[in-house]
């Protein structure tokens, strides 16, 4: 960025007292306290890029990384505490906002440098250099956004520089600011068909009146002297009305830290161009950036970030989803993790929202069917010698999502991943209890695959259909024993190198020629039952014990049905006909089985899951 370049000028009349580093802190954990304060209001006024509703949650999660990080150390300078904020902004970035104002801050940073006190003249020369390394940042900048209210702010600190004390310099620079917010309406055309100002803007200046409150020694204001809840309802009326307004070829608001030694930012510019990516911000400096960016397919984009450095951190928020949610306020939401085997456009048609886990390839990590294809993933574990390993997904990406649920939802009900098989509930838990007591419950499905997703759209079903948290709850319950998952391995060598079965189970299985059939028991583990033995008619054997173990457990019921395939479709169409045929479901499913079942069974696994229509 230009800003370490430019020297920072002098004013000519010195303020009444320079600013040091213990004030500036104080006076920025006020104004950081004030937007994670507002984040609802922030997410409900929230419609451009895209109605997502999750600006106030992104902008509360960069300043909180902020606040429990920089903030929280005494500084010996004013530099030594901006490069502190700009770092930890840097690596806590999230969203198109965040990642606009963690720019402003390192911009800021390097601006200011080493110095331990300020002049008014000096932080406003410096704010203009964080203004213009902001909108450096953006390939494509917007105005009527966060860059035009911190263009509007430097230019106010400059224009005042000197005048008198630091208060009224920095009211005077407020004005200003709030100005520029009152105009974005004016700017962008979709923020005066909603009726509000731009979100990212709002946010902004909120920050700059927690420290104009710090400066002039005023309490902050309630939540609720700026959340005028009936204008609100009426802007999610409007946006309901006119459905979620996504590109389906900018889907996905995907991010990552990109780490490296001198990383090549306008080659990255270039080449997320080549993608045709949208809202790309490229915040940080010559070793670490925070890349932000819309695309159609975060895979490629974290391969393509694969070629300038290290990718870190990596993830990515269907803005569709957000945008549906957003629009349509409800009592309660359902969510699932990406070990739910969930039959296409399902999710999408009932608001099903699904947290990924994480997959590692050899140091490389990547996001379960977002940042690396189920297809991709079964081409990788049978071509190289790696062995893959998942892991839950961290608590913060837990968090992430329930808080912006939660800023739409009365209470969320999230239908897990077997407790017994992984620790993907447990990090759901930690998140929840961070979340406001008794709106988020956790149900572990003590299932997997097809199995969980049943559970999780049974539940996502009687949310549309008007069920309360305890009537979903009741009714998980009452599905829960009767949901059969039923498992074949082709090849248990992977299960032995992951340490799932014995190598001497392994070794018999294998001269045998045995095929273990193995189910997932109550207490939510898979268990050996039976085997097959030989390879001719697989599919239509393991049918044949699947109906058998069904009719057992609810004999004359009406079935719905999940088969899965690890890699080999032409098997799991032959098992689905099979079963079609014997057991007549309601309805039915081919899906290709995820990395947290495939990545222990192997390559030519097969997976047939079942619920009763009626529990």
């Amino acid at each position: 960025m230009n800003a370490a370049t430019l020297p920072i000028s002098s004013s000519s009349v010195p303020p009444a007292a320079p600013i040091r580093a213990a004030a500036l802190r104080q006076a920025l954990i006020a104004g950081v306290q004030r937007v994670i304060t507002h984040r609802d209001r922030l997410n409900r006024i929230n419609v451009f890029p895209v109605a997502d509703g999750d600006t106030g949650n992104n902008l509360a999660l960069t300043l909180g990384c902020v606040l429990s990080g920089a903030l929280q150390r005494r500084a010996a300078g004013v530099g030594t505490l901006l490069q502190r904020v700009g770092e930890e902004a840097v690596d806590g970035a999230r969203g198109n906002s965040g990642a606009i104002l963690a720019q402003f801050f390192s911009g800021l940073a390097e601006a200011v440098g080493a110095r331990t006190v300020l002049s008014q003249g000096d932080l406003a020369f410096a704010t203009a250099a964080a203004a213009r390394s902001a909108r450096e940042a953006m390939a494509r900048p917007v105005e009527g956004t966060m860059l035009s209210v911190i263009s509007a702010f430097a230019e106010g600190l400059r224009q005042a520089a000197g005048a008198g004390e630091t208060r009224a310099w920095f009211e005077a620079a407020l004005v200003q600011a709030r100005q520029a917010l009152a105009r974005t309406p004016e700017q962008l055309p979709v923020l005066r068909q909603a009726g509000v100002v731009d979100a990212g803007a709002q946010g902004f200046v909120d920050l700059l009146e927690g420290i104009g409150d710090f400066l002039a020694g005023r309490p902050p204001p309630a939540p609720a002297d700026a959340d005028p809840e009936p204008e609100f309802e009426a802007l999610h009326a409007r946006l309901h009305e006119a459905g979620p307004q996504v590109d389906p070829a900018h889907r996905w608001c995907t991010e990552c830290l990109l780490v490296g030694a001198n990383l090549d930012r306008p080659g990255l510019q270039a080449a997320l161009a080549t993608l045709g990516a949208d809202s790309v911000v490229l915040a940080g400096g010559p070793r670490r950036l925070r890349v932000h960016a819309h695309v159609a397919l975060p895979a490629r984009m974290f391969e393509l970030l694969g070629g300038f450095g290290q990718v870190e951190a990596g993830k990515a928020d269907d803005m569709l989803a957000q945008a549906r949610t957003a629009a349509a306020p409800r009592a309660l939401v359902v969510v699932t993790d990406s070990s739910a085997d969930l039959p296409e456009g399902l999710a999408d048609a009932l608001d099903l929202h699904v947290v990924p886990l994480r997959l590692n390839f050899g140091g490389e990590d990547h996001l379960d069917r977002i940042g690396l294809s189920t297809g991709e993933f079964y081409r990788r574990l049978r071509e190289e010698s790696l062995l893959p390993r998942t892991s839950q997904p961290p608590v913060g990406d837990f968090r992430r999502l329930f808080e912006f649920l939660l800023s739409h939802h009365a209470e969320v009900v999230y239908v897990g991943l077997s407790r017994a098989v992984s620790g993907t509930l447990q990090a759901a838990e930690a998140a929840a209890r961070r979340c406001p007591p008794g709106r988020v419950h956790v149900v572990d499905s003590a299932n997997a695959a097809g199995g969980q997703a049943l559970l999780a759209l049974a539940a996502a079903e009687a949310v549309r259909a008007g069920a309360g948290r305890d009537e979903v709850l009741a009714r998980l319950a009452a599905l829960k024993p009767r949901t059969l998952t039923l498992a074949l391995a082709r090849d248990v060598r992977h299960a032995v190198r992951g340490g799932r079965i014995p190598r001497w189970v392994g070794a018999v299985a294998g001269g045998l020629r045995a095929l273990p059939v193995a189910v997932l028991e109550a207490d939510g583990r898979l268990h050996p039952r039976s085997a097959l033995f030989g390879r001719r008619r697989v599919p239509e054997r393991f049918a044949e014990l699947v109906a058998r173990r069904a009719r057992r457990v609810a004999a004359g019921r009406g079935w719905r049905l999940i088969v899965g395939h690890c890699g080999v479709p032409e098997d799991g169409a032959a098992l689905l006909a099979v079963l079609r045929d014997r057991l007549d479901p309601v309805e039915s499913w081919l899906v290709e089985t995820g990395a947290a079942v495939g990545a222990h069974a192997g390559p030519g696994t097969l997976v047939a899951s079942l619920q009763p229509v009626d529990p």
